[in-house]
């Protein structure tokens, strides 16, 4: 058997993804817009979906999701390497700009689609492998009704679509996910290829703020506090 339905969670954000600087595997925490990004996201696939089981990257920021919904459901977080972040080498914490300053070559492949060269980044088909693989055995552990949550990553995500899709690490057509927001796919037929079907993808809870990344919305202020505080 196998989980009848797995949802692929990002973490939220972190001061690196704020900052447009490549994270990789670095261990950084959530900031306090992530948190709140979290709490809200949580509280939208709580009300969505009964997990079963609930899995998680082992970087920090991962983790600290998961834990949102963990203490939601009464699940434990279940930490599995396998679907950590995919490693960038020495590009880590720096900025698309100050990679192309450094590594003009490199960073003109990679923008074009290729893998970085000689930077002691992992390449997308051993990510690809190593998602599919955790994701399927964690899947495989479960029974038709279950429902399995895996906390991971931008990168990571994308990589396992492709690859739980029947597609080359190569292939880049699916958009990367914002910070919490998820994605849902479910086993096909019995013998059908691909084996699995993409039932949803860059889902968000729906009352969450206008402007995602700008955190909690903020009370308007009343005409008698703006004329106390006309600033």
């Amino acid at each position: 058997m196998t989980a009848g339905r797995v949802v692929l969670w990002r973490h939220g954000r972190t001061a690196h993804n704020a900052g447009a600087r490549l994270q990789g595997q670095s261990d950084i925490p959530l900031d306090d817009v992530g948190v709140w990004q979290a709490e809200t996201a949580a509280a939208a696939l709580a009300s969505r979906y009964r997990p079963t089981r609930i899995v998680a990257s082992d970087l920090g920021r991962a983790h600290a999701t998961a834990q949102a919904l963990a203490d939601r459901t009464g699940l434990p977080v279940h930490t599995d390497a396998r679907v950590r972040e995919r490693s960038f080498g020495e590009w880590e914490g720096m900025t698309s700009a100050e990679i192309a300053e450094r590594w003009p070559e490199q960073h003109a492949a990679w923008v074009a689609g290729r893998e970085p060269e000689r930077v002691g980044a992992e390449s997308r088909a051993d990510v690809l492998t190593r998602m599919v693989d955790a994701v399927t055995a964690e899947a495989a552990a479960l029974e038709r009704d279950d429902t399995l949550v895996v906390v991971s990553h931008g990168a990571a995500i994308s990589l396992a679509l492709v690859g739980l899709l029947g597609l080359p690490s190569e292939w880049r057509g699916v958009s990367g996910m914002s910070n919490a927001h998820w994605c849902e796919v479910q086993p096909g037929r019995p013998g059908s290829t691909p084996g699995w079907r993409l039932e949803a993808l860059n889902v968000g809870p729906v009352h969450a703020s206008s402007d995602w990344n700008a955190g909690p919305d903020r009370p308007e202020r009343t005409m008698d506090e703006e004329v106390r505080d006309p600033a």
